[in-house]
């Protein structure tokens, strides 16, 4: 079976306390991009590309294939081997071998962003838990495949519902919102930059915001300019004036939202004007790789 691996975008990310695990409390708003990347009304090529097979032979394991982006780390801290292990072990401790199932192929073609605040490893791992899950009956359901999908990281149970989501506690409370943005196009940039998480809440300091994001889909888009804040941008555009430049850049270009998605550092902006949207992809284009557009 093949899946095609979307993205995320945060709008709003408040962080509200430091727990005493040395992790925070968050609020914001997970929103799925990407999901029909690739189809003929939305050709821009976005999305990992993933394909689980199984062998049916006489030796059982796990095998790996990795392509396009290189993903730069050892392969036993990769997300999609560390969600494999996790799924297989699972089963096993539940059900019993799964010896008669042989070997089970996993090939990943990758092109999400890396380091952009988008989640592309988390979506990585919540898809290989629910295709393993797919390929082995659906035993596991999506309450047991969350609590598998939290141990490989935060915002990974959001790939398993995969729609507008409020999120709290470090992101993995999820209750789902009709967020309606229908009509709008939404612009994506990734400069060539990497922010680490521990350099990201260096210097946060958390807060109560004033605006609650569970209530944003009763907030018009075009009232986000003065309600909706990354925490994260008050101390990373002062280190990387580069960021707080591209928003600037599309607000100029006729953004009616625009901001920096997680810890960064990807930016987007929403346009209601397809064209303007159009030609600042097309300036975008000329300066970075990283540039996205599409039609909510």
């Amino acid at each position: 079976m093949v899946s095609f691996v979307n993205a995320k975008i945060n709008i709003g990310l408040n962080v509200v306390a430091k727990r005493p695990d040395g992790y925070h409390n968050l609020q914001t708003v997970f929103y799925p991009v990407g999901i029909e990347s690739g189809l003929p009304h939305q050709p821009e090529p976005f999305d990992d590309v993933m394909e689980v097979k199984v062998d049916y032979g006489k030796v059982s394991g796990c095998r790996f294939q990795f392509m396009g982006r290189k993903i730069e780390c050892e392969p036993r801290k990769n997300l999609v081997v560390r969600a494999a292990t996790l799924f297989l072990g699972s089963y096993n401790d539940r059900f019993g071998d799964l010896a008669d199932y042989g070997m089970f192929e996993i090939t990943l073609d990758k092109h999400l962003p890396e380091g952009a605040g988008m989640g592309g490893g988390s979506a990585d791992a919540s898809f290989t838990l629910k295709m393993l899950n797919e390929v082995t009956g659906n035993k596991f359901d999506i309450d047991e495949l969350s609590v598998m999908a939290q141990k490989l990281g935060a915002d990974c149970p959001f790939f398993l519902l995969n729609k507008p989501a409020y999120a709290t506690g470090t992101g993995e409370n999820l209750t789902p919102i009709n967020l309606e943005l229908k009509g709008l196009h939404l612009l994506i940039v990734k400069p060539d930059l990497h922010i680490s998480t521990a350099e990201a809440f260096a210097g946060i300091k958390p807060h109560e915001p004033e605006f609650d994001l569970q209530f944003l889909p009763y907030l018009p888009v075009e009232e986000w300019k003065s309600k909706v804040f990354n925490d994260f941008e008050t101390t990373l555009f002062d280190k990387y004036p580069l960021l707080a430049e591209i928003k600037h850049r599309l607000y100029d270009a006729g953004a009616i939202y625009a901001s920096m998605t997680g810890s960064g550092s990807a930016l987007y902006g929403f346009y209601v004007d397809m064209e303007a949207a159009l030609k600042e992809r097309e300036t975008l284009l000329s300066t970075y790789r990283g540039v996205w557009l599409f039609g909510l």
